[in-house]
């Protein structure tokens, strides 16, 4: 069995290297099959965009050409129009993917390097007759980390046209993951400086240069809006995930995933691999995260856990949906209760706008992985496109329940978390309630309650339990017996102890103990059971969740 590329990013190391390749080089087809001469391709991160660009790089690359490493592959079925291209340019591939520094300074001295190690590449123009003596002086000052912000910015254009002169033919540029310090730089201060440079960089390389360019790839994770950074291009090619283009060449499709589970004799937990891992739409396909299927096939214990989440920090993500403490939005509410938004997404996204503007939030959330779309449809009156937005999977969902948690709960122990819910899994509802109030009144402040208290209890509720989901499925909100349960948790062992919550806010002239009687015979008379039992759980618990503001009681029946 070929070993399973966990961090391979190179294509020529998982080619040779004995790894279990899934093939995607008809990618190379299909990117010469498309007139557009520059392409912007955003991709959520981990999703191959880095792989794929280093098989154009190998497979266009002329110094030097390196045709063995497609024999067996796709392309090398395609036809000789595409096979003519192949070792034929130049090629020039710059990765800003490690770019996430604390500070401009930091990013400027990690960008001035990614320059140099790409000039250094092309050492030889220094010894050539192809640069004037003007020009090797510039290209020693690159390489000797001398230059200034301006001879930095116009770097890619200077080399573009040092390898044209050269080879006597046009090159290719690969950029890959061009806003991660975009992103840094929105986290971390320094957005303009980055956006500045990024702006000049690319556009110098890019603008006018026809002569010189055969094609250019750039990949992200979203499209950065013109007027931030493309302004000076022509009409560049732009396939977002909404696109139907490339919507198989990223990720694992269905029929991938399927054939890989056969292999490595897992086939029989193809069910569970798709709730924690499936549910990406690029285009009109269903997607797998490939990060995270390769990380669970290649662990030892093969277990189901999120992957790709704990890649990286999800700052952006957690300040932009917590708000630093504002009331919690109604559609987080609802995504956390597994069901969907609509919302009008724009695909040129500014990220300081976002805090300004709703809608540019849930565009990122998309095309940062951590939503999928689902259907879509145009506003006749605005003739903007709306789609409906759900969490694409488990994995995704810890995201969301990490938010709430800190959102709710930042001045809790996780010891006393894990307390809380031990206790009442073990059915100890008296323990539980203890620590469930001590809870409420540390988090509740940092919360605006405003008119509908009971959507608030319910999500902060549904962000604690949503930790149980390993071993236990929490449904809200669903039809059984003769009406809808508040929350249900069901195990996934039928030995084990099951539960139905019901909320209740306390009325004027109304008793917390009334309250409970309420709660306690509405869980009876509509027989809210029934889905437990039918699912032949014996043993459960109807609980009442009674408050009164911050004021918890919790009771059994």
């Amino acid at each position: 069995m070929k070993k399973l590329p966990v961090g391979i990013s190179d294509f020529k190391d998982m080619v040779t290297g004995d790894y279990y390749y899934v093939d995607k080089t008809l990618f190379i087809k299909d990117i010469m099959d498309k007139g557009d001469k520059i392409l912007l391709i955003p991709r959520p991160r981990r999703f191959g965009k880095t792989l794929n660009l280093s098989m154009l790089k190998y497979f266009y690359d002329c110094c030097p050409a390196a045709p063995e490493l497609f024999d067996s592959l796709a392309i090398n079925k395609a036809g000789k129009q595409y096979l003519d291209k192949m070792g034929k340019h130049p090629v020039i591939f710059i990765s800003f993917r490690t770019i996430k520094e604390l500070d401009w300074e930091t990013c400027w001295s990690k960008i001035k390097q990614l320059v140099h190690d790409e000039y250094s590449k092309h050492r030889y123009l220094l010894k050539s007759k192809a640069l004037e003596s003007s020009e090797k002086a510039y290209f020693k000052k690159i390489i000797d980390l001398k230059g200034n912000k301006g001879d930095y910015a116009n770097s890619l254009e200077k080399l573009l046209i040092f390898i044209n002169r050269y080879y006597g033919e046009r090159a290719v540029i690969l950029i890959d993951e061009y806003d991660a310090p975009v992103h840094a730089g929105f986290n971390h201060g320094y957005y303009d400086e980055v956006i500045n440079f990024m702006r000049n960089f690319l556009c110098g390389g890019l603008k006018d240069t026809d002569q010189y360019l055969e094609k250019s790839v750039i990949t992200g994770i979203m499209r950065v809006a013109r007027e931030s950074i493309f302004s000076g291009l022509n009409n560049p090619g732009v396939y977002t995930l909404l696109a139907e283009e490339f919507d198989d060449k990223f990720g694992f499709t269905e029929t991938e995933v399927e054939t890989l589970l056969k292999d490595f004799q897992l086939f029989h937990r193809y069910g569970q691999i798709q709730e924690w891992y499936n549910g990406y739409r690029f285009g009109k396909r269903i997607i797998y995260n490939p990060w995270s299927i390769v990380n669970f096939l290649g662990s030892e214990e093969k277990e189901l856990k999120p992957y790709w989440v704990n890649t990286s920090d999800n700052a952006v993500v957690e300040s932009l949906l917590s708000r630093e403490g504002k009331e919690l939005k109604e559609e987080l509410e609802q995504l956390i209760r597994g069901e969907t938004v609509e919302i009008a997404v724009e695909e040129n996204i500014v990220l300081k706008d976002i805090s300004r503007r709703e809608n540019l939030l849930w565009s990122f959330l998309l095309m940062g992985g951590y939503l999928k779309q689902t259907d879509k449809r145009r506003d006749a009156t605005t003739n903007k496109m709306y789609y409906t937005l759900s969490i694409p999977n488990l994995e995704v969902k810890t995201v969301y329940v990490q938010i709430i948690e800190q959102y709710f709960a930042s001045k809790l122990e996780n010891r006393k978390l894990e307390m809380m819910l031990k206790a009442l899994l073990e059915g100890d509802i008296d323990v539980f309630d203890e620590i469930f109030s001590d809870y409420v009144v540390k988090s509740m402040s940092f919360l605006d309650m405003g008119p509908e208290p009971e959507k608030v209890y319910h999500a902060f509720v549904m962000g604690l339990f949503l930790w149980l989901s390993s071993d236990y499925e929490v449904k809200s909100n669903r039809d059984s017996g003769y009406g809808r349960y508040d929350i249900m948790i069901i195990p996934k062992e039928p030995a084990k102890l099951g539960f139905i919550i019901e909320f209740k806010k306390v009325r004027q002239k109304e008793t917390v103990e009334s309250a409970i009687e309420s709660a306690l015979k509405q869980i009876d008379e509509r027989k809210y059971e029934t889905e437990l039992v039918q699912r032949g759980i014996e043993n459960y618990k109807k609980l009442a969740i009674i408050f009164k503001g911050k004021e918890v009681t919790i009771r059994e029946s």
